[in-house]
């Protein structure tokens, strides 16, 4: 931690002395560090695959794998952000000059949110903003004039690395999907895909492993350190979620998140076992990641917002929980569109759907009952409005 960080967390402490939380945002799971923890091994093998860049060459595209929680957007978000910052290039308009430089220049790196680019065209559109000055129409152009502007762009000895991040889930580009759409720019472009799993891969791949313990728990330390005061935990505390969330940065920070949230209500001093046991329980087993929900859209948001703040007794099946978010009025869905959303959500494990007692779903269908399948103290806090402080 620099010097300059040291002085403020001593400052803030003493602006907030009866509080035991001072930033409660800095354990957001989906909230990455500028500076990586833990990961100094996987950034030289990454940096290891972009050497070539280093040497005014195009570096092969290669995909980065790993399971949710360990730290795969974290560690390639970092570095494009310092690889760009760092590279000195001259962004061109859209309409290029016949007078061009003899030699190249230097290779430009620029990110992409498979989340939020969900298409070919947007996928496109993002790339070609990215290397623009002039902003780029969301509307009002098609796929194909996007590519020709692009590969208008990459013409000129301009080379490209994008790293898009989250292909391969359920509402994303597949990996062959984004294979196809930047194959055509390969002379200039070359891309990194980011992702838990690619099966059709013929891409060299860097793998991350989930983090070691001693390796979380150093995570989750420096995270707590600027969201809580001095004595609100201990080495202890932030141990006993690590050895829970068993290499998962994600569900350690949620639970975490959770058990920061019930200390402050309840108004206690510092963070206890019961705390923490709050905060995990919040964390569902093998749950969906919380980003993956920020990126659904505000309607399905809403679904699960209302699902997620019925007691039990209207969940106990599909039909009972969509009756009763239907009749939330801030959903605006008919009771029949609500059951149907929930098992999409289901299906893309939003949504668990746990084997009840009784049905009233018809002949045939197993009874179940819809459980939210992700943290859902961090989701209310981080969709209710500012992060509490």
């Amino acid at each position: 931690m620099r010097l300059t960080d040291r002085i403020d967390r001593r400052r803030r402490r003493g602006e907030r002395v009866h509080s035991l939380v001072r930033e409660l945002s800095a354990l957001n799971p989906t909230h990455h560090l500028a500076e990586p923890i833990g990961r100094g091994p996987t950034l030289e093998r990454l940096l290891d695959r972009l050497d070539s860049t280093f040497d005014g060459r195009l570096p092969e595209s290669f995909c980065v794998v790993g399971p949710k929680g360990a730290g795969k957007s974290a560690v390639v978000s970092a570095l494009f952000d310092h690889l760009a910052a760092t590279t000195t290039t001259t962004r061109r308009g859209v309409i290029q000059t016949t007078t061009r430089a003899s030699e190249p220049s230097p290779t430009e790196f620029a990110a992409v949110d498979a989340r939020a680019a969900t298409s070919e065209f947007a996928l496109l559109r993002t790339v070609l903003d990215a290397v623009v000055d002039e902003r780029v129409p969301r509307q009002g152009v098609g796929t194909e004039t996007l590519r020709d502007r692009l590969a208008a762009e990459l013409d000129y000895r301009r080379r490209l690395v994008v790293a898009v991040d989250h292909v391969g889930e359920p509402e994303t580009l597949s990996l062959s999907t984004l294979d196809s759409a930047l194959d055509p720019f390969s002379s200039a472009l070359s891309y990194v895909a980011v992702g838990r799993e690619f099966t059709d891969a013929t891409r060299p791949t860097v793998e991350i492993p989930r983090y070691e313990r001693h390796a979380l728990v150093d995570v989750l330390t420096a995270r707590a350190s600027d969201a809580l005061t001095r004595d609100a935990f201990d080495h202890e505390t932030v141990s006993d979620v690590a050895s829970w969330a068993d290499g998962d940065a994600h569900d350690g920070l949620a639970a975490l998140f959770g058990a920061a949230v019930t200390a402050t209500d309840e108004g206690a001093p510092r963070i206890d076992a019961s705390h923490v046991a709050a905060g995990c329980d919040a964390v569902p087993d093998d749950c969906c990641s919380l980003g993956q929900v920020l990126a659904l859209s505000e309607s399905r948001r809403r679904v699960l917002a209302v699902l997620a703040s019925l007691p039990p007794e209207s969940r106990s099946s599909v039909v009972v929980a969509a009756d009763a978010i239907a009749a939330d009025e801030s959903v605006g869905l008919s009771a029949t569109t609500v059951k149907r959303v929930v098992y999409e959500l289901a299906e893309h494990g939003f949504v668990r759907r746990v084997r009840g007692e009784t049905t009233d779903e018809g002949p045939g269908r197993p009874p179940t009952r819809p459980e939210p399948n992700f943290p859902t103290v961090v989701f209310e806090r981080l969709t209710a409005g500012p992060t509490p402080e």
